[in-house]
């Protein structure tokens, strides 16, 4: 009897702090976020013809001459959100550098008097950033102008246009999304 008195308080709270921190809240928080928030409650997708291409939140692999490309990703194929992740190589790791000197020689084939920006080189620690640097856009701009026909500087300004600053002006850093830009690149360019 001693023992259930004792045992009792502890698989109560368990219980009533199960259903209202694993059910009850969950359940709020969607249904607040789906109604203040409901694009970003459902994924941020982005549709084109009707049909969803993608999420603004989750990089993409892009690999035509004509497009801006995408921060590399060790996520399972290759920006599998199933399977998130880095490639938790060490700066030590012989690997990593092999990985990082084979995509830097590639880069400098097509720009090579420009310093290579870091973020072309290595993923991000979840494989599926979708957004690169201004620098790794700029980078970018010789190849993508060529193939598109386009001016240089008209598609700098273009990229600008497409560069979200700091998050509330001192979060983080300047940013351009590579799915958003490659899409409003393709409505500029009728393709």
């Amino acid at each position: 009897m001693q023992l259930f008195k004792q045992l009792y308080p502890a698989f109560a709270i368990t219980i009533v702090l199960t259903v209202l921190l694993g059910i009850i809240y969950p359940v709020i928080i969607t249904g607040i976020a789906q109604l203040i928030f409901p694009r970003q409650a459902a994924g941020s997708l982005i549709e084109r013809d009707g049909r969803v291409i993608g999420s603004s939140l989750i990089g993409q692999p892009f690999s035509g001459r004509g497009y801006f490309h995408s921060r590399p990703s060790a996520a399972g194929n290759g920006y599998d959100a199933t399977a998130s992740g880095g490639t938790n190589l060490g700066p030590t790791n012989q690997k990593l550098f092999e990985s990082v000197k084979s995509a830097a020689d590639s880069l400098r084939e097509e720009n090579a008097q420009s310093l290579i920006p870091v973020d072309l080189v290595t993923s991000s620690a979840s494989g599926l950033d979708p957004d690169i640097t201004p620098a790794a856009a700029e980078f970018q701009l010789p190849r993508v102008a060529k193939e598109r026909g386009l001016n240089e500087n008209e598609l700098r300004r273009f990229v600008l246009e497409h560069t979200e600053g700091r998050q509330f002006g001192f979060l983080g850093e300047p940013r351009v999304n590579v799915l958003s830009l490659n899409l409003a690149l393709d409505q500029l360019t009728g393709k």
